[in-house]
């Protein structure tokens, strides 16, 4: 069996599926906190959510950089990304343009990842979560941009303090880095213009 026939198929419709990702990556993160779903039907590598994987088919390229932990990048997610997206997979969370952490994981902490700079903000890495769940969790009360008011959210599978790293990626703005949590195949954006309001 050839390398090949071992990593999963990416999309069968290249074009309208990436389309339809972007279009749910989009909504995800101009409306923080309203879950979304990819409805792109793809088998996604061990270790990736199928929202995370069809995240990354649509947005990552050989310009793109992509850090995974260690035990992802050297198994078939690292495979399937090498050969779906010609994209590198980096050792240094500060040099990636994208990246997937595991939600309930104490390291790397949101502030190893590259935050833009002031001439070049949005080319601050995009950070995947990997949750437990997307609902049924303590709540957690957002605002800012693209919320009417405030917003709840409900996560599951967070490491203790992560709400705090958050509210602390958001004083960084116009820099800090942007996040989409993700479960199954959903997703809830929380760009660094979203502020936490209470986390409990």
């Amino acid at each position: 069996m050839s390398v090949q026939d071992m990593i999963a198929p990416g999309f069968s419709d290249p074009v309208f599926q990436s389309q339809a990702a972007f279009r749910a990556l989009l909504a995800a993160l101009s409306e923080p906190g309203t879950l979304q779903r990819v409805t792109v039907a793809i088998a996604p590598p061990e270790g990736l959510a199928t929202a995370t994987a069809t995240a990354l088919l649509t947005l990552a390229d050989y310009e793109t950089p992509v850090w995974l932990p260690e035990a992802l990048r050297n198994g078939p997610a690292g495979a399937w990304l090498r050969f779906h997206c010609g994209a590198a997979l980096v050792d240094e969370p500060a040099s990636a343009a994208f990246a997937v952490i595991d939600g309930a994981a104490g390291t790397p902490a949101l502030s190893a990842f590259n935050p833009g700079n002031d001439q070049f903000p949005d080319r601050s890495t995009t950070v995947f979560v990997q949750c437990a769940a997307l609902e049924g969790g303590a709540e957690t009360t957002l605002s800012g941009p693209g919320i009417p008011g405030t917003r709840k959210v409900a996560p599951q599978g967070l490491r203790a303090g992560f709400w705090a790293e958050v509210r602390e990626n958001g004083a960084l703005y116009p820099l800090g880095v942007d996040l989409v949590l993700c479960h199954g195949d959903g997703m809830l954006g929380l760009p660094r213009t979203t502020r936490i309001e209470e986390a409990r």
